[in-house]
């Protein structure tokens, strides 16, 4: 409310610009949700993770050189040209499908160290089902952070 102002004009405000108000209210992300970061969380994400990368690893033929679980701020994971791979711990707050995904996307980059048609592909091949992990992402990942 505008210095002076009287919270009963500001309620006629609120009143006449109620739709405006609503619109943008709407375009305004959503609270992020607390993310439990304690040590339990992050063991869990060490002890899951790398097996079910290398059973992936195993099952499409690839070879990982070494594993790393992380506090990313800004990745779900990454894959080096020495076949390290990194993961954030957060992938255990996903669906299995999703953090399937993205295993499955990091080990496709050791055939392919881009975000090309034909990497794409790959990843299609391995996870038919990718763009609806993509979706998931895109509107729940940014609560995980």
């Amino acid at each position: 409310m505008p210095r002076g102002g009287s919270r009963r004009e500001a309620e006629e405000f609120a009143q006449r610009h109620q739709k405006w108000i609503a619109r943008q209210r709407a375009r305004v992300p959503q609270q992020r949700s607390p993310v439990e970061h304690g040590p339990a969380l992050r063991d869990r994400a060490r002890r899951e993770l790398p097996p079910r990368l290398l059973a992936f690893a195993a099952q499409h033929g690839l070879a990982v050189s070494r594993i790393s679980v992380r506090n990313q701020r800004s990745r779900w994971g990454s894959c080096g040209r020495d076949g390290h791979i990194c993961l954030n711990w957060r992938l255990v707050l996903m669906p299995p499908s999703v953090s399937d995904y993205i295993l499955v996307h990091e080990l496709m980059h050791l055939r392919r160290m881009d975000h090309s048609p034909s990497y794409w592909r790959l990843v299609e091949a391995a996870c038919p089902d990718y763009r609806s992990a993509r979706a998931w992402l895109r509107r729940h990942g940014p609560s995980l952070r």
